[in-house]
């Protein structure tokens, strides 16, 4: 089954295909971008492949209209946010995908495992989501917030390791890093609370 991360935005304005050519330029020069698909509106979708044509990514920019892709990819994430834990967390997700404009979707091929290929998806899509007004998506793991923290919790339960996570308290962002596979942290987060034995720094509010 197809492996996707996403940037959603809020906004419809885009990076042309030579702004994200510089972005490959400046670090990961071995790889290029190819355009797909397109038009007299811009790059719809693009390849990331290294020089020696190793397929890395397929990047896909959906707008979010009625009756389009891209609403019909929202909609099946509000679906699969059904019962997702923090309640808080879940919630605040899915009144922002309400807001979602632009949807950017990475299809992640055999070239990401590779060092390289996988820095230089990142690199673009660190990219796109540094824009500004956007969260991140990734399968099998869950959502972010504006400023990259995990707030919603979709991974496996084998899952471990070090993770930046965040709980939405009185409309007030908590950020702290826990470890997936520490049964009390992980507890504690989908109650929406900070775990006891880790320091939060606190964040703006959550609506402007």
């Amino acid at each position: 089954m197809p492996y996707y991360t996403r940037v959603l935005s809020k906004n419809d304005d885009f990076p042309t295909l030579d702004e994200l050519h510089e972005v490959l330029r400046a670090e990961h020069a071995a790889y290029r971008l190819t355009e797909e698909d397109g038009g007299e509106d811009g790059w719809v979708s693009l390849l990331l492949s290294t020089e020696d044509e190793v397929e890395v990514a397929v990047l896909e920019r959906s707008i979010v209209t009625d009756g389009s892709p891209g609403q019909d990819e929202v909609a099946d994430m509000l679906e699969d946010l059904h019962d997702a834990r923090p309640e808080s967390g879940a919630d605040w997700v899915k009144e922002y995908l309400g807001t979602v404009r632009t949807v950017y979707a990475f299809q992640h091929l055999a070239g990401s495992e590779l060092v390289g290929g996988g820095d230089a998806l990142h690199a673009l899509r660190s990219a796109l989501f540094q824009r500004g007004d956007s969260i991140l998506q990734a399968d099998l793991e869950g959502f972010t917030n504006e400023e990259g923290y995990h707030v919603v919790w979709q991974f496996a339960d084998t899952v471990t390791g070090p993770w930046n996570m965040a709980v939405l308290q009185d409309g007030t962002w908590y950020h702290f890093a826990m470890d997936l596979g520490d049964p009390d942290h992980r507890a504690a987060f989908l109650r929406g609370d900070v775990p006891a034995d880790l320091s939060a720094v606190q964040s703006q509010t959550s609506r402007e």
